[in-house]
């Protein structure tokens, strides 16, 4: 697997969404992360403390989720910014009349130190990131061993009929390519993870408008393409736009309704206990090569 990082991402782009998304959870976000916490109950390992990666974006939900399936753990949340450090402690922090803030684990804001956790929770974000083999490793380092991970993140058929559309227009791609869900597995293999398993699916949503549509999209994320347009556009783009969408994206069977596919990759991997090497070649005295040779037992016992 190459170390190159994705050519698809503009890394200060990808810098500037980080400093400015939007500190919500989207629907989808929420969805998906249900989806993979409702996966939890065919784990029997009970962390003694897990880290929620980045849970503003990734699921304000699924964090209750988590702690009600892990009531005694010691939890980490990990926001990458330190506004955001601030804006999941009101989030995230339980009322002082709820009883989670008194029986259950300790929680710090902060990133766990090494091979601390024995669960790493991160919710569609690798596809934001620029430098995602570095974003898994971190992971791995922050595993026990024998801890386990879990993630999401979208997958190359995302957005399929929006990329289509603009190729027909004649348009920069609306987005940057997503990753197969194999080539992850393989970068979780390089990272020293064991056991991958990796598997997807669809989600279809519709739309009415598309404004709602448009709204959605801004929530979701950002055009992270180094060949997107260049420049603001302005209402007349907006009109263009909307009229495309409505041509290529509506659905007679779905009521006219818009239609966007999202696939969804899911991935779980144990960081496994460091194998040991064995040399590849053996150093051998002179005299006891000689001894050999001989017959008799090499010097030095």
């Amino acid at each position: 697997m190459s170390n190159e990082r994705p050519p698809t991402i503009d890394p200060v782009a990808t810098a500037r969404w980080q400093r400015s998304a939007p500190t919500l959870s989207p629907w989808l976000h929420e969805e998906v992360a249900r989806r993979m916490e409702d996966r939890l109950q065919w784990i029997k390992l009970q962390p003694a403390a897990w880290a929620h990666w980045e849970p503003l974006r990734g699921g304000v939900l699924a964090h209750g989720a988590l702690r009600r399936r892990y009531p005694k753990a010691q939890t980490f949340i990990v926001e990458p910014h330190t506004q955001r450090v601030v804006q999941a402690q009101r989030a995230l922090t339980p009322a002082w009349w709820q009883p989670a803030r008194w029986r259950g684990g300790a929680t710090r804001f902060a990133s766990p130190a090494d091979g601390s956790v024995q669960m790493l929770w991160a919710n569609m974000a690798l596809h934001m990131a620029a430098d995602p083999q570095a974003l898994i490793a971190q992971w791995h380092r922050a595993l026990a061993t024998d801890g386990f991970l879990m993630f999401s993140c979208l997958g190359p058929d995302t957005l399929g009929e929006l990329r289509a559309l603009y190729q027909a227009e004649g348009w920069p791609a609306p987005g940057h390519e997503f990753t197969d869900m194999h080539d992850w597995g393989d970068m979780l293999v390089a990272a020293g993870f064991a056991e991958p398993v990796m598997d997807m699916e669809r989600i279809v949503l519709t739309y009415d408008s598309p404004a709602r549509l448009l709204d959605d999209l801004r929530e979701l994320g950002r055009n992270l393409h180094p060949g997107r347009h260049p420049s603001l556009r302005g209402k007349g783009w907006r009109v263009r736009l909307e009229a495309a969408l409505m041509r290529h994206l509506a659905r007679p069977a779905a009521g006219g309704r818009l239609a966007l596919t999202f696939e969804i990759v899911y991935g779980h991997a144990l960081k496994a206990a460091p194998r040991i090497r064995v040399a590849s070649e053996s150093a051998v005295p002179l005299q006891d090569m000689r001894a050999m040779l001989l017959g008799n037992r090499p010097s030095g016992g």
